[in-house]
């Protein structure tokens, strides 16, 4: 367990500072205004995905596979879906059944099949690994639905995944994946010096469904999927009425 808090820590911190180093395509393409105005960096998101899916990776393949995938679809939706007004699932599909490809449509998409595909490598029996697919899909995105203020997504995650660094076995050491790399990023996120975007979002919820269904049986998997779904529910009918207000 201290490996993997230890590889998901370091490494964010690492890569973070390599890619502000760096700055691909420019250092305007890594800044954005966050609630307040104020310009915030981007490096922090890609760099604790990166990170969390080597340290979940290092314990279950699939689990990493997961948390990468979910990491490199908020990436896309956060360089190329910049500006989109559109939000929730509803108005995506209505986009896709239009013939237009959203970057919101990608992430759903992507990110439930990572998390399906994972579900079923990580449990034996056919109703766990649906249920074990929807909890590290809908995990992703109730995280990235609480993105919405400095702290709130690496926070919670923190709060949810602490606790599970009292277990054994996988179910820890998955936790201590999303746990090293939440607390690297919460205080530049906390001081509005950056910001985790849905990479980061969505690869800190997928490494934490990843360790609720390493640890979870039948029962644990039914409440944390209705959990997830209810959240997912609440999240698209806010966005809903942010639309209509709009």
């Amino acid at each position: 367990m201290i490996v993997s808090l230890g590889i998901s820590g370091l490494l964010t911190r690492a890569a973070t500072a390599a890619l502000r180093t760096l700055a691909p395509g420019g250092r305007g393409r890594w800044e954005r205004e966050n609630y307040a105005g104020r310009a915030v960096e981007l490096y922090a998101g890609p760099a604790a995905a990166l990170a969390a899916a080597v340290a979940a990776g290092r314990v279950r393949p699939a689990a990493g596979v997961a948390v990468a995938v979910a990491g490199a679809c908020g990436a896309y939706d956060d360089f190329a879906g910049t500006g989109d007004p559109r939000r929730g699932f509803r108005a995506h599909l209505t986009a896709l059944r239009g013939g237009e490809l959203t970057s919101g449509a990608v992430k759903l998409f992507g990110i439930s099949a990572a998390g399906l595909l994972a579900g079923a490598l990580m449990k034996e029996r056919a109703v766990d690994k649906v249920l074990a697919g929807v909890v590290i899909a809908g995990a992703a995105h109730a995280v990235n639905l609480v993105d919405v203020r400095p702290g709130r997504a690496a926070g919670t995650v923190l709060a949810l995944a602490v606790p599970g660094l009292l277990r054994e076995g996988p179910a820890a050491e998955l936790a201590a994946a999303a746990t090293g790399a939440a607390g690297a990023v919460l205080p530049d996120d906390l001081g509005e010096r950056a910001m985790v975007g849905d990479a980061g979002a969505h690869a800190l919820g997928a490494a934490l469904g990843a360790a609720v269904v390493a640890g979870a049986g039948r029962a644990g998997l039914v409440a944390h999927a209705a959990a997830v779904v209810a959240a997912a529910v609440c999240g698209e009918r806010v966005s809903a009425l942010a639309g209509a207000r709009g």
